[in-house]
């Protein structure tokens, strides 16, 4: 994957959409209760890994195969954070493609692998909550890691 990727949101100067994509992303946590985070290679922001679904994928399984893809771990599937499809959120690639946000985000936790660079991001690292808010993140990966900590009884749908 090469080339930029820029987020906007609520913003009255965002390309208009001119695709859908159905994505999930995983809120992996460690032992100690440790965020899994990328630092992404087309953005420099961090973030949740995921991505798109595939024909061959159920939405639980694209998490695992983007996760394992991204970061070279095994992870298992343990709940559902929620539903993040808000129309004011798209994404803008360098080679046109302008996304409309689809992403469901799973509770996951770690089973096995080794941490492993792909070309997606350019750092990986297990981060203690606490330490989220020192690292520049895009305000709807900030949401979805509000919600996967605040431990909702329900997911949050939006």
């Amino acid at each position: 994957m090469g080339g930029t990727r820029t987020e906007f949101f609520d913003d009255p100067d965002a390309p208009e959409p001119n695709s859908l994509v159905v994505a999930a992303s995983a809120v992996v946590t460690d032992d100690r209760g440790r965020v899994l985070l990328q630092k992404r290679s087309d953005s420099g922001l961090w973030a949740l890994p995921g991505g798109g679904m595939e024909m061959t994928d159920s939405l639980p399984g694209c998490a695992i195969r983007e996760v394992r893809e991204e970061t070279g771990l095994n992870i298992e599937i343990t709940g559902l954070v929620g539903t993040y499809t808000d129309p004011r959120h798209v994404i803008a690639y360098s080679d046109g493609e302008v996304r409309r946000q689809f992403n469901v985000c799973f509770r996951a936790r770690l089973v096995g692998g080794t941490l492993t660079l792909s070309d997606e991001s350019t750092e990986l690292r297990f981060v203690a909550p606490q330490e989220l808010d020192s690292l520049p993140m895009h305000h709807t990966q900030r949401l979805r890691l509000q919600h996967a900590l605040e431990d909702r009884a329900v997911p949050y749908l939006g």
